[in-house]
């Protein structure tokens, strides 16, 4: 399988993140998923009440093969100082921070600081919300090979092959 499968979630709503790591473990025995395709990705812009404790599940997250992300990043709360404390493998940059970067002296050179920091740090980074050839080729240019948007296909409504449906079906 080439594909990655993220599942979101809220920090401040998981209270042990073993009983997560079990179901989705179970789940993916049960349907052949590889685990190391799962990405456990929270939104940057939650109000986090304990950064500690979204360190905690991210580092549980991976002592059991999955990946880890944070979405939004640039847009919210914990962004650098969640990066102190835990570097996930991937950061998906907020599409505010992506709109328009081609022609906006700011937006770049805050771009290019977070995608040295990331390289420096080994994260991945993820441009989301990428609508324009301009976007697309700042992105390409510096680097990112990660990139998704309207620019290169709009979301879709497609039927899940039955394999994937029975596995969603089963973690519900």
């Amino acid at each position: 399988m080439s594909s990655f499968l993220s599942i979101n979630f809220m920090p401040n709503a998981v209270y042990q993140p073993e009983a997560c790591i079990r179901s989705t473990l179970e789940a993916a025995e049960k349907h052949s998923f590889p685990t190391d395709r799962i990405i456990f990705e929270t939104v940057e812009g939650e109000n986090i009440i304990s950064r500690s404790h979204l360190v905690n599940i991210f580092r549980a997250y991976r002592r059991f093969g999955f990946k880890t992300a944070i979405d939004d990043f640039g847009a919210g709360y914990s962004g650098l100082t969640l990066l102190v404390d835990f570097q996930p493998d991937f950061i998906k940059l907020d599409m505010e921070l992506v709109r328009g970067v081609d022609s906006d002296s700011v937006r770049q050179s805050i771009v290019r600081g977070v995608l040295t920091m990331c390289r420096d740090l080994g994260v991945q980074v993820i441009a989301e919300g990428v609508e324009t050839r301009g976007e697309r080729d700042f992105f390409a240019s510096n680097g990112i090979i990660l990139m998704q948007g309207y620019f290169f296909a709009k979301p879709a409504l497609r039927e899940m092959p039955k394999r994937t449906a029975d596995w969603l079906a089963s973690t519900a």
